[in-house]
């Protein structure tokens, strides 16, 4: 699937890609409106009613990544609200193998996410997954999210790289658009970001399932 000998550059989104995208999905959709409705006296019903149409809003923008918006917005502390569940956050299936892969093979393995810098660090913690990584590269610290073309225009001030010998997997596929925009060759969806819901059927890229598919040593 991934012809090793062209490619230079390994950018790899965090969550959903290589995590599990559970601990988010549970974080926003059970734990905050919880807490949200324990600190406004509601039923958790009428809580997800105020903030969900708060967070369609925020998609895609920086906003929705940033935990300083959303301590500010609601009132809560976000950061701290992570903490109480980190037990929830987990590396997907052979994305250790996949990354020892890398970094034997030599080629320039990064992180970009657009996950706020104080949840980079405690997913980073928990998971140890750093030493891994050449560079991790955060979208707060570009100023745009990687949706925004804007964002890939950037990168090169931070990162060395060749858009036709990269290779760029996430399971955002509004993010894989916009890097196929800007001309990045080599483009992998993730079918299953969240462990606890079903495959999804993803037509428009070369999809896998886990990273197994991709590593050569398996």
């Amino acid at each position: 699937m991934i012809p090793w000998r062209e490619i230079d550059s390994i950018f790899l989104d965090m969550d959903g890609t290589l995590l599990d995208l559970h601990f988010d999905n549970h974080f926003w959709r059970e734990h905050v409106p919880l807490r949200y409705a324990e600190r406004h006296n509601l039923d958790i019903e009428t809580a997800r009613s105020d903030l969900f149409p708060k967070f369609r809003d925020k998609e895609g923008t920086m906003d929705w990544y940033c935990v300083e918006y959303w301590t500010r917005e609601l009132g809560l502390d976000i950061a701290a609200l992570k903490e109480e569940i980190d037990h929830l956050i987990a590396v997907h299936e052979h994305v250790v193998e996949f990354l020892d892969f890398t970094r034997r093979s030599g080629i320039r393995t990064v992180l970009l996410t657009n996950a706020h810098a104080k949840s980079l660090a405690l997913k980073m913690a928990r998971t140890g997954l750093e030493p891994h990584f050449d560079a991790l590269v955060c979208a707060h610290d570009i100023g745009y999210p990687k949706e925004d073309p804007r964002f890939w225009e950037s990168l090169g001030e931070q990162e060395s790289f060749r858009p036709e010998a990269t290779l760029f997997v996430d399971d955002s596929l509004p993010i894989l658009r916009t890097a196929r925009d800007f001309g990045i060759s080599h483009l992998l969806a993730v079918r299953r970001p969240d462990s606890q819901s079903p495959p999804r059927e993803v037509a428009e890229f070369p999809c896998i399932d886990s990273f197994r598919e991709i590593t050569p040593e398996f």
